[in-house]
């Protein structure tokens, strides 16, 4: 019976044109991103009106945030392991260029995760919105 089902896709296949078999694969889906746990920071006063790797300029009232792997547009929640706070943020930039910390935040995101006056606090990363990625024209 398998047989016929993979002789029957591969007909189809041929019959459409493609070269390519109709049968599903492992490989299909969108790539899965996990939770992370580190240390966070967050951008200091000299990067406000710079340009992030979006092309946007860096604002420290906003919920941009900085990580090294989640597509940009990802949208997260950050949580405080020490206060259990959470904010939502969005990866507009690349980094953190400090090793052993995993994402940066504007200021303003600090302060509502209670680690502005630290500068830094061990969190957890979790994606909760991850763009498709956008084909290159």
């Amino acid at each position: 019976m398998r047989v016929l089902a993979i002789g029957a896709a591969l007909a189809i296949t041929s019959l459409a044109g493609c070269d390519q078999p109709l049968v599903p694969t492992a490989e299909a889906g969108p790539r899965q991103h996990r939770s992370q746990q580190g240390e966070a920071s967050y951008y200091g006063p000299q990067f406000h009106g710079r340009r992030m790797a979006n092309g946007e300029r860096f604002d420290r009232n906003s919920n941009s945030a900085a990580h090294r792997s989640l597509p940009l547009g990802t949208t997260a929640r950050v949580t405080n392991l020490e206060n259990g706070r959470s904010a939502m943020v969005k990866v507009e930039d690349r980094g953190p260029h400090v090793r052993g910390r995993i994402i940066d935040v504007s200021p303003r995101t600090a302060e509502r995760l209670g680690m502005k006056e630290d500068g830094t606090a061990p969190v957890r990363v979790t994606p909760v919105d991850v763009p498709e990625r956008v084909a290159q024209q």
